[in-house]
């Protein structure tokens, strides 16, 4: 529900910032001035910075809230090894097979692998979230991890067309078990 509204306000708020920089009246005739596209470039920055700042706002949240001890990449993805294992690290080409349980950031839980099968994929040739992906190449074999995906490595401005609704952070744990 409160994502909802999130998604809402933020929706407004771009609405109203593109209303407020496409349509202004000149005193004396009352003619509609033309917004160059350098005006409409700027309003759509800053409404994308704060979409950005306030996600980030919401996963340090997060991560705060569950004592997490995590790492942080240049994308975004923040992750914790929460146990080692001994296997080789993962590469590009191997195909990985890994159970999950993915989670939005309120802890809800959307989907596992107890439900829907190990997760099995080709490290570098897509089919899964780009966060997913960067993650496994950052783990060994045998790693327990918890991985944090801002929207944008995640289903990004879509969603997923079933439980994950546009623009959202999710949770991941995994194990890679091979």
């Amino acid at each position: 529900m409160l994502r909802k509204r999130l998604f809402a306000a933020q929706v407004l708020f771009l609405f109203a910032i593109l209303i407020s920089s496409s349509c202004s009246n000149q005193s004396q005739n009352s003619k509609k001035e033309m917004v160059s596209s350098d005006e409409i470039q700027r309003s759509l920055e800053t409404a994308n910075r704060y979409l950005l700042r306030t996600e980030n706002e919401q996963i340090d949240a997060y991560v705060k809230r569950h004592n997490l001890n995590v790492a942080k990449t240049g994308t975004g993805l923040r992750y914790v090894i929460r146990r080692k294992g001994n296997g080789t690290p993962v590469k590009r080409g191997e195909v990985v097979k890994l159970n999950y349980k993915v989670k939005f950031l309120t802890g809800d839980v959307v989907y596992t692998s107890d439900d829907k099968g190990v997760k099995t994929f080709t490290v570098g040739r897509g089919g899964v979230e780009a966060g997913l992906e960067e993650a496994v190449l950052l783990l060994r074999r045998g790693d327990i991890a918890t991985i944090i995906l801002p929207s944008h490595l995640a289903f990004g401005l879509l969603g997923d067309d079933d439980k994950i609704p546009p623009r959202t952070s999710l949770v991941y744990e995994i194990e890679i078990l091979y």
